[in-house]
């Protein structure tokens, strides 16, 4: 509070000027005039300090009992205000406080405590902005006022403290939060299929137990749902019920693959979960592509666009191989017209590549001579696994090996129109160069991996099928519809099915009837399975350190084996895989990983006979895959701190399913 200026004659300044002049003047007239003006002045100046004197004083008794009034208000307010306040020094010793601020605390006294050390944060608190503080079980919010008085003062340096209840603000909000609509889109992904299987008169017996099992989960929650498509449903659902289907893992999955009426496959589910707090066009949006998401991971599991990032539910079950191929004829027509158009075109697998992702570049590599348009494949590195094979193309293909360039060499071929093709791999960050992707601006992706977190952006064309055995497959079926004729060399056939083999792990796993139409397509282009075979044949040590592998496994939970390759080198990495696949020969054993270190990076190999998915686990790692074979890399750990990790999101994982039992 400002202090109030004093009346002065200074205030009569102005006109005290005037009176001297004319007194002046009138002395410069008439002597006598001037004379008698000046004495005439002299009783108007002391009445003038007479009254500013008593102006004062009365100035002086009106502040007087302003400031007692306003101390008494003052003490009467503070004594009487309904919410905890204290008064402390600079050091926040308690110095006074009223009873609301004891009743916050079980103590007898707070007097000369250190208000600092009973609320740590408060020491953050600034004058001009509240701070919010716990108390209890009860939010406040603490502002605080600093008395900025003379040097000398006793009050300066003195804080006042006091807390505004926050509770019926955070309830509000809770209240709002858990109010939040969100939109869900359910499908049944596989629902053709299922029904082609299923008799006839058991049809509309699975579909009504279907639209039962699916509405009436929802519908207990207080959800909104209506089907729109014989296989597709809308729901929409407030946050505290989405919270409980977060907490039960999405459980409507193994309802409805429980649905057992006549039906002789599994209905499996897809769910996509917009954030909350959008427009309704906006969260149906979102949820739709949580849905994409979903099905390019095969399916049988929710996905949930949470924190910016995206979350999976389930995802245990294997893909459903699609026994229509309308999708690969049509995306093989679409991909025939981007070559078309296109002035060159560069394939580009992932980093330290399998047979897998070089044989499906190989055919890429036909499908695009076919079109009459130029083709690169872009390689940095050899490693073991892909040795055989290049080895083989140098001798029996050379036109086709001197299209292998490097990154840096097609960042300089690269022109405005040219095409990317991506194989086995939909991440970026794997692929053999991730700086060549900025160079292009139309890119085409075609992989058989669950899509992970991490995904090319803006993509001109998308073929993700977690069904299929491999990518050498899906290229051997879209080059069937791309031409009239495949024009497949023995050695591009021989590339392909290699792909399919070491994928397939001999066609023993993930093997469908598209797998052996596309081995069947091969085989008549030319194949030769000795020489495929011949391929993947391992020299001495690489046997000896496989078999050393194996025998230092260890067991966890006594159906997860763990083991380590030490050394360091060019094998390590496909004898760390090769291990993997060695350990789940053993009884008992439903799933394996093999760590080993190359290029400064812990690379991990998993491998299940899809009781547990490895995938999952992983994929908690920054990895990703399949349900039975999945990998990933580590940067800047040891091995011992990778396994440690690995071990925990094993326990995770392994925890999760013991809930959901």
């Amino acid at each position: 509070m400002s202090k109030p200026k004093k009346f002065s004659l200074r205030d009569y300044q102005i006109y005290l000027i005037f009176i001297g002049i004319l007194v002046v003047l009138l002395f410069w007239y008439s002597r006598v005039l001037g004379l008698l003006a000046l004495l005439a002045c002299l009783p108007l100046v002391y009445y003038s300090m007479s009254h500013v004197k008593s102006q004062n004083v009365v100035l002086e008794r009106h502040i007087r009992d302003l400031h007692r009034d306003f101390n008494k208000l003052t003490e009467h307010a503070i004594f009487s205000m309904p919410f905890p306040l204290v008064v402390t020094d600079e050091s926040l010793e308690i110095l006074w406080y009223n009873a609301q601020f004891l009743k916050l605390f079980d103590s007898d006294t707070m007097m000369g405590k250190s208000l600092g050390e009973i609320l740590p944060h408060l020491e953050e608190a600034k004058e001009d902005t509240p701070s919010e503080i716990t108390i209890g079980d009860s939010s406040y919010l603490a502002y605080t006022s600093v008395t900025l008085g003379d040097d000398d003062s006793r009050s300066r340096g003195l804080r006042l403290h006091y807390f505004v209840s926050n509770e019926e603000y955070k309830s509000l909000l809770d209240f709002h939060q858990k109010k939040r609509g969100y939109v869900m889109i359910t499908e049944v992904d596989n629902y053709e299929e299922v029904m082609d299987a299923t008799p006839s008169q058991s049809k509309p017996l699975v579909q009504a137990d279907l639209d039962h099992v699916i509405i009436q989960y929802f519908q207990k929650r207080d959800a909104l749902v209506r089907k729109y498509q014989e296989d597709k449903y809308l729901v929409v659902i407030e946050e505290y019920q989405l919270d409980e289907i977060y907490a039960q893992r999405f459980d409507l999955l193994d309802e409805v693959r429980d649905i057992d009426n006549g039906n002789t496959m599994s209905l499996t589910l897809s769910i996509g979960v917009s954030r909350g707090g959008l427009t309704p066009l906006e969260a149906y949006g979102e949820a739709d592509s949580c849905l994409d998401v979903a099905l390019a991971r095969g399916g049988d599991q929710a996905v949930v666009f949470r924190d910016d990032t995206y979350e999976y539910f389930g995802g245990k079950s294997k893909a459903v191989e699609k026994q229509n191929k309308v999708k690969a004829r049509v995306l093989g027509i679409a991909l025939r017209q981007l070559i078309d158009k296109s002035d060159g075109v560069f394939v580009m697998g992932h980093a330290n590549p399998d047979m897998d992702s070089l044989g499906s570049a190989i055919g890429m590599l036909r499908a695009i001579e076919n079109r009459g348009v130029k083709g690169f494949l872009i390689l940095e590195d050899a490693n073991p696994s892909i040795e055989m094979l290049l080895k083989r193309m140098k001798e029996e293909a050379p036109e086709r090996y001197g299209q292998i360039i490097t990154g840096s060499r097609a960042k300089e071929l690269i022109g405005t129109g040219d095409l990317l093709i991506l194989v086995d791999n939909h991440k970026p960050s794997f692929t053999d160069d991730p700086s060549v992707m900025e160079f292009f601006n139309n890119i085409v992706v075609v992989d058989h991996h669950r899509r992970g977190k991490e995904f090319v952006e803006n993509l001109t064309l998308s073929y993700v099928e977690p069904y299929a055995s491999s990518t050498s497959e899906l290229v051997t079926e879209m080059i069937t519809y791309m031409g009239d004729d495949t024009h497949l060399t023995p050695f591009e056939s021989d590339a392909l099915m290699s792909g399919i083999v070491v994928d397939t792990k001999n066609f023993t796993f993930r093997t469908g009837v598209r797998t052996f139409e596309a081995a069947a397509t091969l085989r008549r282009a030319g194949a030769d399975m000795s020489k495929v075979r011949k391929l993947f044949e391992d020299d001495y040590q690489t046997i000896v350190n496989r078999a050393e592998v194996v025998h230092r496994a260890q067991i966890l939970h006594g159906m997860i084996a763990i083991s380590r390759f030490e050394e360091e080198g060019p094998h390590a990495v496909l004898i760390s895989a090769q291990a993997a696949d060695s350990l789940l020969e053993i009884h008992g054993v439903k799933a394996s990983f093999v760590l080993t270190q190359r290029d400064g990076k812990v690379h991990i190999s998993g491998r299940s006979y899809g009781d547990i998915s490895v995938q999952l686990i992983l994929e908690k790692l920054g990895g990703g895959g399949h349900l039975n074979m999945a990998a990933t890399q580590m940067v800047g750990v040891s091995m011992d701190e990778a396994e440690e990790a690995l071990k925990a999101a094993i326990q995770d994982y392994m925890d999760e399913e013991m809930k959901k039992e």
